[in-house]
């Protein structure tokens, strides 16, 4: 298992998710760092100390989180991955968990689950069952999640025009390769929220741009399912769905 932790000015947050990854003790875990062309001086302080104590850092000047995913990613040993946000933090389980769904269905490229928000934020973060059409909609799955390496190189990793929402691109373009993503329904990491989170700070004209990348990329599966909404028969059944959703609350 290969962990892969992106780092751009997080330094004051980085030591927790080491941490949270130091206490996973069931098996070797690899942990690559990759530091995205930080500036911030205690970034950089705790990056060298990391390094002298033999923590794998990559250093790259900046391109992105997407590019700083993928280039550590390329650099990774294991046959599943694990990135990490450099503010977020694991819990031992997900590791343990991810790779025995992985280890026991040779068709899943992807395990994911719930989070518990902290920080600014309180609260758990319900996701929902894989549904392809709901991933059209909305990105419903966050990116720390155990990844199949074969199935990222089949999808040449993540999308580097849309660093912001790369996983949900990463998400749809999995799903399209005939890949399963399976759901824990259980809390299995724990997501910082802070008051100059990326999500929080990207403008409005980024996030069209992102959603019409989208859109276009993954042009084929969207006029599929609209086709297929637009007879009685699929919009009965979608109708269902969303009642029934509705109903035991994934909605």
């Amino acid at each position: 298992m290969s962990v892969i932790i992106p780092c751009y000015n997080m330094g004051r947050y980085l030591q927790d998710a080491l941490d949270s990854v130091y206490d996973y003790k069931s098996g070797d875990i690899e942990i690559i760092v990759v530091n995205d062309g930080s500036t911030d001086p205690d970034t950089l302080s705790l990056l060298h100390d990391l390094e002298v104590k033999g923590v794998n850092i990559l250093h790259q000047a900046n391109q992105g989180l997407s590019a700083a995913r993928n280039n550590g990613i390329k650099q990774a040993k294991g046959e599943f991955l694990l990135p990490l946000d450099a503010d977020n933090k694991i819990r031992p389980a997900y590791i343990e968990k991810g790779i025995e769904i992985l280890n026991k269905n040779n068709d899943v490229a992807i395990v994911y689950s719930d989070a518990m928000f902290f920080g600014e934020k309180k609260g758990v973060w319900k996701s929902i069952p894989f549904s392809l059409r709901r991933l059209l909609q909305y990105n419903y799955i966050d990116a720390c999640v155990v990844i199949r390496k074969k199935a990222w190189e089949q999808v040449n990793g993540y999308d580097v025009n849309i660093s912001a929402v790369a996983d949900w691109d990463f998400n749809l373009s999995i799903a399209e390769a005939g890949w399963k993503l399976h759901y824990i329904p259980e809390v299995l990491f724990d997501y910082r929220v802070v008051g100059n989170s990326m999500i929080r700070t990207r403008d409005i004209e980024s996030i069209r741009f992102c959603e019409d990348y989208i859109a276009k990329k993954h042009g084929a599966s969207y006029r599929k399912f609209f086709k297929e909404q637009i007879t009685l028969r699929g919009h009965l059944k979608y109708i269902f769905i969303d009642l029934w959703d509705a109903v035991i609350g994934r909605r």
